[in-house]
């Protein structure tokens, strides 16, 4: 609803513009209700030399506007890309830190675990150490 009611705005805007315009430049005689046909030709002669003008203008913006908006679209993507590549190496760096604290807590205490022990043969034997509560 809003976008409808501003193309009336813009409509009125430059129908007022192209009467002004061309009232200004074509008629010069405020004697008769009616035009005289030359002011009829200048005002049919201003009026298409405006819509000409419009039109052309109008097919530049829109090729430039297309070349604008697929440049912001690579920009765009570009940025998600960088976002992306960020966020995978806070990630990993969140990962690196967290790793040597999940190995250290999967060690068992000092006196859980089994010790060697040096028999009288020379082989290493392994005792149990059992804590004390």
């Amino acid at each position: 609803m809003d976008f409808e009611l501003r193309n009336l705005k813009d409509f009125l805007t430059l129908y007022n513009q192209v009467t002004e315009l061309c009232f200004k430049s074509c008629v010069d005689n405020f004697f008769g209700r009616d035009l005289s046909s030359d002011e009829l030709r200048c005002t049919d002669n201003c009026v298409a030399k405006f819509s000409n003008v419009n039109q052309r203008l109008m097919k530049v913006y829109v090729g430039v506007q297309t070349d604008l908006n697929q440049r912001r679209m690579v920009e765009f993507e570009a940025q998600q890309a960088k976002l992306q590549e960020a966020q995978k190496q806070q990630e990993q760096t969140q990962v690196a830190e967290l790793a040597p604290t999940a190995d250290a807590s999967l060690t068992l205490p000092a006196s859980a675990t089994e010790s060697p022990a040096a028999t009288d043969s020379g082989k290493l034997e392994t005792t149990v150490v059992d804590s004390v509560i």
